[in-house]
C-alpha cells in the first residue's frame, strides 16, 4: 500500500449529519406559526360569511398542509382563531385572527349562525377523516382547560360550538371531563360552560339523547361540575332551573331516585334474607327515608317491587294464589305507613297490577291481593274506583278491569248505602 493512499482522508459526501437536539426543538417551536402563516393564505380570499368557499377552501389546502401533523393547530386557528401558548394565552406575534374561526361569529351568539360554522368542520372532518380522533380525543379537552382565560363572550362561542359537535356526533362527551378540575371548578367556571353546552345540544337533540352520551363517557354525577360548596342536589336542580334547562333537572332527581331505589330493593333483600320482622323493617325503611327521602309514590312502588320480589313461587302450581295472599298479608304493615294519598294507593294497585300481568300464575289473585290491601287499609275504596274508572295501567287492562268489576260494584254499593244512610 502506498504511503500517499495511507494517508487520504475519509469523504463526508453523501453522509447526512444530524442536526443538534436543540436545534431541532427550536425550529419546532415556529412550525405551527408556518403552518397558520400558509393556511391564512388560503382563506383569507374568502369572505366573510361565505360558509360554502371556506369549506372549499379548507378541504383544497388539505391536500398540501399536513394537516395530520398540525391537526391541534388546525382546530386551535379554527374554533379560537389562532394559535395558544402553553396556559392558554394567545400567542403574540403580530399575527391576525384567523379569516375563518368560531371566534368571529355573531354577536350576541346566534345558535343558527353557529351551526353554519359546525358544518364546516363537519364537511371537513368527513373529507378528512383522521381529523375527528384529534378534535375529540386533543383539541376539545385541551382548549376546554383554557376557557377562564378568555372573555367571557369567546368562552360563550367556544361552549355553544361545543355543545353542537356533540349534539352532530362530531365528538364524545369525553372532553367535559376536563370541566371538573379544580381551577375551573371553583367560581362556577364549570358549571356555566356545562350548561352552555348542553343548552345548544338540547336545541338539537333530547334529553334522553344527552343522557346516553353522558353515561358513554362515564359522566356519572353532575355535581362534580359544581364548586365543592354548592355539591348538594338543591344547588343543582335551582341552577339548571333557572338556566331555562329544567329537563336536565328533572333528569338528575330521577337519576338520584333510582339509585336509591336499587338500594332500598337491595337491602330489603337482605332484610327478608336474615327474616328480620314486619315491624324491624318498617322501622328501617323509615328511619331511611328520614336520612334520603324518595317521594311517596316512588317508594311505595319500591316497597311492592322490593318485598314481592323475594317471594319464593316455589310452590305448587294450585298453591301460588294461596302463597300471594298470605305475603301480601305478611308485607302490608310495612306499606300501610306510606300509603297516605290517593295518588300513592293508585300507584300502589297499578304495581300490583303490572307485576300480576308479568307474573301470570298469580294473574286470577289480582282482585283478592286488592281485598287484602284493602282490609289492611294501603288502599282505599275511591282509590280501587278510580283505578278501575281511569287510572288503569295499559299492561292486561281489559283482563283485569274485567275480573275486578264485581270488587268495584261491591264498593260502589257499599258507598252509596253510607250516603243514603248520613244523609238519613
Amino acid at each position: 500500500m502506498s504511503q500517499q493512499s495511507a494517508a487520504a482522508k475519509p469523504s463526508l459526501q453523501g453522509v447526512r449529519i444530524k442536526a443538534r437536539k436543540g436545534a431541532v426543538k427550536a425550529q419546532a417551536k415556529h412550525e405551527p406559526s408556518v403552518f397558520r402563516d400558509q393556511l391564512y393564505k388560503h382563506l383569507e380570499t374568502v369572505q366573510a360569511g361565505d360558509f360554502d368557499n371556506f369549506t372549499t377552501k379548507l378541504v383544497q389546502a388539505g391536500s398540501t398542509l399536513e394537516y395530520l401533523k398540525y391537526a391541534e393547530t388546525l382546530f386551535e386557528i379554527i374554533l379560537v382563531g389562532g394559535l395558544l401558548q402553553p396556559g392558554g394565552t394567545f400567542v403574540d406575534d403580530g399575527a391576525p385572527m384567523s379569516p375563518f374561526t368560531i371566534a368571529k361569529a355573531k354577536e350576541p351568539v346566534d345558535l343558527a349562525d353557529l351551526k353554519n360554522y359546525v358544518e364546516v368542520i363537519n364537511k371537513l372532518t368527513r373529507r378528512y377523516k383522521y381529523l375527528q380522533r384529534p378534535l375529540e380525543d386533543a383539541s376539545l379537552p385541551t382548549l376546554l382547560q383554557y376557557v377562564h382565560r378568555w372573555e367571557p363572550i369567546q368562552t360563550e362561542k367556544f361552549s355553544t360550538c361545543v355543545g353542537l359537535l356533540l349534539s352532530q356526533g362530531l365528538a364524545n362527551a369525553n372532553c367535559l371531563q376536563t370541566l371538573t378540575k379544580d381551577h375551573l371548578v371553583k367560581n362556577d367556571v364549570s358549571v356555566n360552560v356545562l350548561t352552555l353546552v348542553f343548552r345548544a345540544y338540547l336545541a338539537e337533540q333530547s334529553m334522553d339523547h344527552l343522557s346516553a352520551i353522558l353515561k358513554k363517557a362515564g359522566i356519572k354525577d353532575l355535581l362534580a361540575f359544581f364548586p365543592p360548596n354548592k355539591r348538594e342536589g338543591k344547588h343543582l336542580e335551582e341552577h339548571f332551573k333557572t338556566a331555562g334547562l329544567p329537563q336536565v333537572a328533572e333528569w338528575w332527581t330521577k337519576k338520584q331516585y333510582a339509585a336509591l331505589k336499587d338500594s332500598l330493593i337491595k337491602e330489603l333483600a337482605e332484610m327478608i334474607e336474615h327474616e328480620d320482622s314486619p315491624e324491624q323493617i318498617a322501622s328501617a325503611v323509615k328511619a331511611r327515608q328520614a336520612e334520603t327521602p324518595l317521594p311517596e309514590n316512588e317508594l311505595v312502588h319500591c316497597l311492592w317491587q322490593g318485598l314481592m320480589g323475594n317471594t319464593d313461587w316455589s310452590a305448587r302450581p294450585d298453591q301460588i294464589e294461596g302463597l300471594a295472599l298470605r305475603e301480601v298479608t305478611k308485607y302490608a304493615p310495612i306499606m300501610e305507613p306510606f300509603c297516605t294519598s290517593g295518588k300513592t294507593q293508585v300507584v300502589l294497585i297499578n304495581a300490583v297490577q303490572v307485576h300480576c300481568y308479568e307474573d301470570t300464575r298469580i294473574m286470577k289473585a289480582f282482585p283478592q291481593i286488592l281485598k287484602v290491601l284493602y282490609s289492611k287499609d294501603c288502599i282505599s275504596d275511591q282509590a280501587i274506583i278510580y283505578w278501575y274508572q281511569k287510572g288503569s295501567k295499559t299492561q292486561g287492562r281489559q283482563h283485569f278491569l274485567k275480573i275486578t268489576e264485581p270488587l268495584v260494584k261491591f264498593l260502589q254499593e257499599q258507598d252509596s248505602d253510607e250516603e243514603e244512610e248520613e244523609e238519613a
